[in-house]
C-alpha cells in the first residue's frame, strides 16, 4: 500500500511538471505574435503615426491651460466691486450711554413707622402735591399731645411770673423790696417765658412728624417702582416709591478727553434708540467741567428732541447710540468694511485687468455718508478716484487671484444721494 501511494505522487508531481512547462511556451508564443503585428502596423504606417502624435499633444495643451485658467478665476457679482468715487461726509464723534430722566424723584419716609397704604402702583401717573400712601401716625400724635402739654406748663409759668414780676414792681416803688428782689422777678420772668418758647418749638416738632406720616409726590410723572409694601415697618430714610418725569429726557454720555474737547454746547447729533425705528434728534445740553475719576473720562450730556411718537416709545434706562455731526466734507471714501487691517498697514483688493491686486492705501477721516448706513472712511493715497476695488462682503482674496464679471458694465459706480445710481453695498 505505502508503495501504491507513492507512485500516485510521484505522477501528480511530474504531471504538474508538464503542464507548467506547456503554459510558459503558449505566453511565450502569443506575445511574439502580439510583438511581430505591432512591427508590421509600425512599418505599414510610420508618417501617419509620427503626425498624429506631434499634433495630439501639442495642439491640446493651449486649449486645456486656458480652460483650467478660465474655470479658476473667481465669478463677482454686480454688487461685489466698489468704484472710489468722492462722497459727502459728515464727520463726528460717536458716543454711546443710557437714557435718564432729567427730574426724578425716590420719595423716602421722613419718621419711622409701619406704612399703612401706598396707593399707586407702577406706571401710574402722579401730581406734584397728591397723596401717595400713609404711615402709621399713632406715635407721632401722642408726641404732639405731650408736646402741647408742655406748652400749656410753660404758659402758666410765664404767667405766674408775670404777675410777680407786677407785684414786685409796685412793691419796690413803696420800698417794701429792695431792687435786687426785682431783678430776680424780671430774670425768673424771662426765663418762664423762654422755657415756653422751648416748648411751642417741641410742639412745631411733633406737628411737623404728623404732617411727614402723609406721603406726598414731590414731582409730577409716572411710579417707576414701588421700593415698599403695606404692612412693612419702616425706619427713617427708607425709600418708599421711585418717580420719574419722562417730559424731559436726556442721554448721558463717557466720552474721552480728546473727543469731549471738540465738542461744542448746541451741536446737533442724531441717536439710534432701542424699541425706536426712526433716528431720534438730540442737541448737547452740558458737558461736565470734571473728569470721572480712574477713567478720566468726560460726561457729556445731550437733551432729545423726539416727536410725538417717539416720545411714547421713550424709556428712562434704554441705551442709544449715534453721533455728534462736527461737519461735512466732499472727500473720496469707501466703505470701512473694504478696508482690509489684518496686516501693519491698510490696503484693498482692487480689481484691474482681470486680476484682484492688493493696494496699500493711507486713510483720512471718518464719517457717515447719506443714504449709507455704513460707515465710511477717506482714502487719502494709495488708490486713484474711479479705482474698482472688492467689497468687503466678499472676504479676504489673495493678491493676483484671477477674477471676472458677467458684463463689462456691471460695475455701477457709487455716486452721493444728489443724484446718479445708488451706493453698492
Amino acid at each position: 500500500m505505502t508503495g501504491r501511494r507513492l507512485g500516485l505522487v510521484a505522477g501528480l508531481v511530474v504531471l504538474l511538471v508538464l503542464a507548467g512547462v506547456g503554459g510558459r511556451s503558449l505566453l511565450a508564443s502569443r506575445s511574439a505574435t502580439a510583438t511581430d503585428a505591432a512591427s508590421v502596423s509600425a512599418s505599414i504606417s510610420p508618417t501617419s503615426s509620427a503626425s498624429s502624435s506631434a499634433t495630439g499633444p501639442s495642439a491640446s495643451q493651449p486649449g486645456a491651460a486656458a480652460q483650467s485658467r478660465s474655470s479658476a478665476a473667481l465669478e463677482l457679482a454686480a454688487d461685489d466691486l466698489l468704484t472710489l468715487a468722492p462722497r459727502p461726509l459728515s464727520r463726528g464723534v460717536t458716543i454711546s450711554g443710557s437714557l435718564k430722566a432729567v427730574n426724578s424723584a425716590v420719595l423716602k419716609a421722613k419718621v419711622a413707622g409701619e406704612l399703612l397704604e401706598l396707593l399707586p402702583r407702577e406706571g401710574d401717573r402722579v401730581a406734584a402735591g397728591q397723596l401717595l400712601g400713609r404711615i402709621d401716625a399713632s406715635d407721632a400724635e401722642l408726641r404732639l399731645r405731650q408736646a402741647e402739654h408742655n406748652v400749656e406748663a410753660a404758659q402758666a409759668q410765664v404767667d405766674l411770673a408775670h404777675r410777680q414780676l407786677d407785684n414786685n414792681r409796685a412793691l419796690v416803688g413803696q420800698g417794701y423790696i429792695s431792687a435786687t428782689a426785682l431783678d430776680n422777678s424780671v430774670a425768673s420772668h424771662n426765663g418762664a417765658r423762654a422755657n415756653l418758647q422751648v416748648a411751642q418749638s417741641g410742639a412745631d416738632i411733633a406737628r411737623k412728624a404728623v404732617g411727614d406720616t402723609r406721603l406726598i409726590s414731590p414731582i409730577t410723572g409716572q411710579v417707576a417702582q414701588r421700593l415698599a409694601q403695606p404692612g412693612e415697618r419702616l425706619p427713617v430714610d427708607a425709600r418708599v416709591i421711585e418717580i420719574v418725569d419722562l417730559s424731559r429726557i436726556e442721554l448721558e454720555a463717557a466720552l474721552a478727553p480728546q473727543d469731549a474737547g471738540a465738542l461744542r454746547l448746541g451741536a446737533t447729533a442724531r441717536l439710534e434708540v432701542e424699541g425706536v425705528s426712526e433716528p431720534v434728534a438730540a442737541r448737547i445740553a452740558r458737558i461736565n467741567p470734571v473728569t470721572q475719576a480712574g477713567t478720566r473720562a468726560v460726561l457729556v450730556y445731550l437733551a432729545l428732541q423726539p416727536t410725538p411718537a417717539q416720545a411714547r416709545a421713550l424709556r428712562s434706562g434704554l441705551f442709544a447710540r449715534g453721533s455728534v455731526e462736527l461737519g461735512r466734507s466732499n472727500l473720496p471714501a469707501l466703505p470701512v468694511s473694504a478696508v482690509h487691517v489684518d496686516e501693519s498697514k491698510p490696503y484693498v483688493l482692487m480689481f484691474e485687468a482681470g486680476t484682484l491686486v492688493r493696494r496699500t492705501v493711507v486713510l483720512g477721516e471718518r464719517g457717515n455718508s447719506p443714504g449709507s448706513n455704513d460707515e465710511w472712511v477717506e482714502i487719502r493715497s494709495g488708490v486713484n478716484v474711479g479705482a474698482r476695488v472688492l467689497s468687503g462682503a466678499v472676504g479676504t482674496v489673495p493678491s493676483g487671484t484671477p477674477a471676472r464679471l458677467p458684463t463689462p458694465a456691471a460695475v455701477v459706480p457709487l455716486a452721493g444721494p444728489a443724484g446718479g445710481p445708488s451706493a453698492a453695498r
